[in-house]
């Protein structure tokens, strides 16, 4: 896409010194972020970013898909998945961190299946600027009350008293809630 690797802006250097122990990586560490935090070039370019979290076993990740898909659809808008990242990250949780601080918003799709985002969850209400930029996309089921568990039922009610939680059966009505977010 480019012939040489675009700037990476001060601000997001600044962030990632802040966020990464300078002991724990090495030089080398550290170049292959710069380079995959390069690759979000489009976060810069356009007026609204998207970080879409979630399951990525097969039939979840079709609906991941199509939220992105639906996301980047909007005129001056970039929507990624954390795996559209390039790169071997150690540690997902630095990742996670440097990528959340840069966007516009982190949308979480939830699912009750396995692999879902459960440690982003934590991290997005247990940090006041993650929480503030943050929306879900709850999957409702038939006939289950509490499908996700009584944890994850805490985080997806924060979500709710604040007006970012968004309720979805089909992949139609997951278009729809996707559409109502800003």
């Amino acid at each position: 896409m480019f012939d040489e690797e675009p700037p990476v802006p001060e601000e997001v250097l600044i962030s990632a010194k802040d966020q990464l122990n300078e002991e724990e990586i090495s030089l080398a560490d550290n170049e292959e972020i710069l380079h995959a935090l390069s690759e979000l070039t489009p976060v810069y370019e356009n007026d609204r970013s998207y970080f879409v979290l979630g399951n990525y076993d097969r039939e979840p990740i079709r609906r991941l898909n199509l939220v992105v898909d639906r996301l980047n659809r909007r005129q001056n808008a970039y929507a990624f998945r954390m795996v559209d990242i390039r790169g071997e990250w150690d540690n997902s949780i630095q990742k996670f961190c440097l990528i959340a601080d840069i966007v516009t918003y982190l949308v979480g799709v939830a699912e009750k299946e396995p692999s879902d985002f459960l440690v982003e969850q934590g991290l997005l209400v247990g940090t006041t600027e993650y929480f503030a930029k943050s929306h879900v996309l709850k999957r409702e089921y038939e006939d289950e009350e509490h499908p996700f568990g009584w944890m994850q039922d805490g985080v997806l009610e924060l979500f709710d008293r604040d007006g970012r939680l968004y309720r979805w059966e089909t992949e139609e009505q997951l278009v729809d809630v996707t559409s109502a977010l800003p």
